[in-house]
């Protein structure tokens, strides 16, 4: 396997370059703290449902219209972090997503839905960040390392558990309007620490393309759209259930504000130690293969928490296994992108990618919300078109996989 196909550089595995784990580290907490941000509404869903009045539909809404920006705006995103560098973008889209925040903590104080609506959609920004952070690691990292060391910068998804747990539980403690500043302020912290602490890789060369044509030549590649189907099932349902898992704990088995965010966020956290998990074996066994384990075990899973199964032991495993097979079918694409991506194009692909696995958490909170059988307190519909897709995504997996063999170019 060549670097020219598979990301930047030459370091081997004998001769890492100096400062990579801590580089890895600040993206990490970037990540983290901006997927916090990002996720600051759909905790506290069942408080705005109530102080506002919402109905099923307008609830989805408000807890999927951050994600359609978060999703979108990392196209934009991978492409800057090509020409500009990581250290730079970080710094950047760190330090604006203080501004939304501080902006939905105002549209929730003054009680406007639709203000909710704007700002929640401006508050995207703070999702696009890991389209930074993919082709920042990869640049640090020699192939044979690739998927591990992604997998764990992905693990900053965590951030949503973090505002699962947390968000809830601050706003008990110091109030509504103070939480949002907390986390503005955190936000503001990170940044400076990124901006002072964090360097660039000396393999890292900017490509200084015009945006639009460095979009244009991802599109062009098979990779891109193969890689991003892929990654809107697996990401797509994690961000879905972070987001959505708090007003489906309420709606089928009653849970308060502060219980369904405690759930949410074990959920969040098995998902995030299955994502280096994922990669590490995909450097091992080969991200096809882990995709197929992860897209199997989903499917099943979707299937058994129809069911309703009875709180606490047999809901909570459920729940947790869904969430670990999804974190390892994340960290699988992503080492596949990391073998398969041409290195000028690694920011670009990803933030392509990364857009498609966003998008994939926009429209079941949707589609959730529009199924919901209230009378029943029944997710079916939803879940069972969520086994559908993982099990399309599986045959998907199994011919790519197939394919590639006979044809290591894809």
């Amino acid at each position: 396997m060549s670097d020219t196909a598979t990301g930047a550089g030459s370091t081997t595995a004998t001769h890492p370059l100096a400062g990579r784990g801590r580089n890895l580290g600040l993206a990490l907490l970037a990540f983290a703290i901006t997927f916090w941000a990002w996720n600051i509404i759909g905790p506290l869903a069942v408080r705005y449902t109530q102080e506002l009045g919402l109905s099923a539909t307008q609830k989805s809404l408000l807890v999927a219209t951050p994600v359609l920006v978060g999703s979108l705006g990392r196209i934009l995103t991978g492409a800057l972090t090509d020409r500009f560098g990581g250290r730079l973008m970080f710094t950047v889209l760190t330090a604006v997503s203080a501004i939304p925040v501080l902006l939905v903590a105002f549209a929730g104080a003054i009680g406007s839905y639709p203000l909710l609506l704007v700002f929640g959609f401006v508050l995207g920004i703070a999702g696009t960040t890991f389209a930074i952070g993919i082709p920042f690691v990869n640049a640090w990292y020699e192939p044979a390392r690739r998927g591990f060391a992604t997998g764990l910068f992905g693990a900053g998804m965590g951030g949503t558990a973090l505002s699962a747990f947390f968000t809830p539980r601050f706003v008990r403690w110091f109030g509504y309007v103070p939480t949002h500043v907390i986390i503005a302020v955190a936000l503001v912290v990170v940044a400076a620490i990124v901006w002072f602490g964090m360097r660039d890789s000396p393999l890292w060369k900017p490509n200084t393309d015009p945006v639009a044509p460095k979009l244009a030549a991802a599109a062009k590649l098979a990779v891109t759209w193969q890689m991003a189907f892929l990654y809107a099932v697996t990401f797509g349902g994690f961000v879905a259930f972070s987001t959505y898992l708090p007003t489906y704990l309420k709606d089928v088995y009653d849970f308060d504000l502060t219980g369904a965010g405690t759930r949410t966020a074990g959920f969040a956290i098995a998902a995030v130690i299955a994502r280096p998990v994922g990669g590490w074996l995909s450097d091992r066994i080969g991200p096809d293969r882990v995709l197929m384990i992860s897209l199997a075990g989903a499917a099943v899973m979707a299937l058994v928490v129809a069911t309703k199964p009875a709180p606490e032991l047999a809901a909570g495993t459920s729940f947790v296994l869904m969430a670990l097979f999804l974190g390892l079918g994340t960290g699988a694409v992503f080492t596949w992108v990391a073998q398969r991506a041409p290195a000028a194009r690694v920011g670009t692909v990803t933030g392509i990618v990364g857009a498609a696995g966003g998008l994939g958490g926009y429209f079941p909170p949707l589609v959730m919300g529009a199924t919901y059988n209230e009378a029943a307190h029944s997710y079916t519909v939803g879940l069972t078109l969520l086994c559908i897709t993982a099990l399309g995504a599986l045959v998907f997996t199994i011919v790519l996989a197939r394919r590639n063999r006979s044809d290591p170019r894809g």
